[in-house]
């Protein structure tokens, strides 16, 4: 696990200098993004923790090169003010130190189904956040004693080791959940920022590498993760081309790539999900998702979608695909590879040849489903049962039941539709 991490930050510096050439053309005639969070205008809230909280970033010089304020400006998706104002007023509450915070979900985007909710407080979506930290003993000691009651009784004397050795489980996270926060109530998981930014580029579990394929309101930024994400979108979207046929349109590519993380998830088998979740969210995300990929689209070889059209078409030729397929994730890439081994020359023998003939595969799509539902049901399955542990039985059994309503909502609706 250390020696990946190690080469996956070996990696960033080059993927920052590659990154940053094409965000910086795809954006030279559009403003700096919106400011994340208000400028300090008072004297720093002082702790009541002793010893204090280390700070969330004790280096000393800078491990990454800077990044043209432009970089990254399509992860930046604007919110009502009101709502900006509620997520950043939750996650500067907690006095733990946070290195990159973001919301996602029904609670902050639009999704069709949830009219109701938003019509009264008390039906109003769960707020879900995440949280990256540098480390996760200390961050739960802190967060323990000034939120003991976001923990169940049995974390809270087992500890915060008890609690951070259960988050390194894979997928790597601790969720609380039902928990009321300024009005609202609120789902937090709680990561390491190696984790996160390992899942972005490896695509070793897609928990959280899936969640950031989707619309989510940056909090609090890291220039590290914000690199990341931006391979991690870029990954998204050539996984979807290579499973699109020549033309198509900006929502079937939009509803391609939602579907990555539920690909594989058991919750979309048994009764726990709603079964219509994507094209519910695509279908009230749709500018959301424009504003992450459009620009990274641009600086794809072969993809044609115009700044005034909804319409995408793309080269199809088994050169153009194998210029996706070899630069998918590594866990992604070892999977397919896993499956083309015995179905012609080995790649050792002639290796243009062997992208040539997996990329021009008409089964690749099929094979790229396939291989993604198998790296995303085990971390799924595994969180899933974490959830007990984290949550407690009657949050859990109160989690399940609104889950089922939503399975339920969902299959009325595509009954009656």
């Amino acid at each position: 696990m250390l020696s990946s991490t190690r080469s996956s930050a070996r990696r960033l510096p080059c993927l920052a200098r590659s990154l940053t050439t094409d965000s910086t053309t795809a954006n030279q005639t559009i403003p700096p993004p919106l400011p994340l969070s208000k400028p300090e205008t008072s004297k720093p809230r002082q702790s009541r923790l002793y010893p204090r909280p280390r700070p969330a970033i004790p280096h000393h010089h800078q491990a990454l090169p800077t990044l043209p304020p432009t970089f990254g400006q399509n992860q930046v998706l604007r919110v009502p003010d009101s709502t900006r104002a509620l997520l950043e007023n939750i996650v500067g509450s907690f006095e733990a130190p946070i290195r990159y915070a973001f919301a996602y979900g029904s609670g902050v985007f639009d999704q069709a189904g949830y009219e109701k909710q938003k019509g009264s407080n008390d039906d109003r979506p769960m707020l879900d956040f995440i949280f990256a930290v540098t480390h996760s003993d200390h961050w739960h000691s802190i967060n323990m004693q000034q939120h003991p009651g976001h923990y169940p009784l049995h974390a809270r004397v087992l500890g915060s080791s008890f609690v951070s050795k259960v988050q390194e489980l894979s997928p790597g996270l601790w969720f609380n959940t039902f928990v009321p926060m300024k009005g609202v109530t609120i789902k937090y998981g709680v990561t390491t920022v190696d984790t996160l930014c390992a899942d972005l580029l490896n695509w070793r579990t897609l928990y959280l590498a899936g969640r950031m394929h989707k619309p989510l309101r940056i909090i609090k930024d890291d220039a590290r993760v914000r690199l990341t994400q931006q391979v991690n979108l870029t990954s998204a979207l050539r996984t979807a081309l290579l499973m699109l046929p020549e033309s198509f349109t900006q929502r079937e590519l939009f509803a391609a790539i939602a579907g990555i993380s539920y690909s594989g998830d058991p919750r979309m088998v048994l009764p726990a999900e709603n079964r219509g979740k994507v094209e519910n969210m695509v279908s009230r995300q749709e500018e959301q998702f424009r504003e992450l990929y459009w620009r990274l689209a641009q600086g794809l070889p072969g993809v044609r979608w115009a700044a005034s059209s909804t319409k995408v078409e793309q080269d199809t030729s088994p050169h153009a695909r194998a210029a996706h397929l070899k630069k998918l994730p590594d866990e992604l890439l070892k999977h397919v590879h896993g499956r083309a081994e015995g179905r012609g020359p080995p790649r050792e023998a002639d290796e243009s040849a062997y992208w040539l003939r997996v990329a021009g595969d008409k089964d690749l799509p099929a094979i790229l489903n396939s291989e993604i539902s198998k790296i995303v049901r085990y971390p799924a399955t595994a969180q899933s049962l974490k959830g007990i542990v984290s949550a407690g039985m009657a949050k859990s059994a109160r989690y399940s039941v609104a889950k089922v309503s939503k399975w339920w909502k969902g299959r009325s609706s595509t009954s009656s539709s």
